[in-house]
């Protein structure tokens, strides 16, 4: 394996293509032979649990991180190395999650990209979003735009019943029903959408 494996952190809001751009990788190590391993958070059972699915109906089977689970043991011991890790919903791993990543890329030279969130609807950072922030080697944005203008989004707008929502659990598993991408004028301003 190459010993230019890195720790890959790519964060974007709601509707940023992420988990498209998961199953794009995926798809073109495995077209040259070269087998991965997909993982998402056991929290997201949106469409199943252990699953990775696009809001445009692409999806594969995943292995679930659950709390307790140690990752690092995980990938190695399988009986394949693998050529790279690809982790959906990285905002949901723990501190220990995010270490256990560090470590197949410094210990096992298996590249690791890891695809999330970054913030929360309260614009605070998640847990896998604060340590990914400090470890990873590469961060990238993918971007979109705001739902309400043409600017870039970055923070996520939780909604309930069509109103802003600023309180309560970080986490609550929804999609574009209850989540919004929004720059941050409309996170604080969500109503306004006369402006270009």
């Amino acid at each position: 394996m190459s010993l230019l494996a890195q720790l890959y952190y790519k964060y974007g809001t709601m509707n940023s293509g992420k988990t498209i751009e998961i199953l794009k990788v995926a798809h073109n190590y495995e077209e040259q032979g070269k087998p991965v391993v997909i993982m998402t958070s056991a929290l997201d059972t949106r469409d199943g649990y252990g699953v990775v699915s696009s809001r445009i109906g692409m999806r594969r089977k995943a292995v679930a991180i659950t709390n307790d689970m140690d990752v690092f043991a995980y990938v190695k011991a399988l009986p394949e190395k693998p050529y790279c890790v690809l982790i959906d919903e990285c905002q949901f791993l723990t501190k220990k999650h995010v270490y256990e990543l560090a470590r197949v890329v410094d210990e096992l030279e298996v590249p690791v990209m890891a695809f999330g969130l970054k913030n929360d609807f309260q614009n605070e950072l998640f847990e896998g979003s604060k340590y990914l922030l400090l470890l990873a080697d590469k961060i990238d944005e993918i971007k979109t735009i705001c739902q309400f203008c043409s600017k870039k989004a970055t923070m996520v707008l939780r909604t309930e019943n069509g109103k802003p929502v600023y309180e309560g659990d970080q986490i609550q598993i929804g999609g574009n029903e209850t989540y919004i991408p929004v720059c941050r004028k409309h996170y604080f301003n969500p109503m306004i959408s006369d402006e270009k």
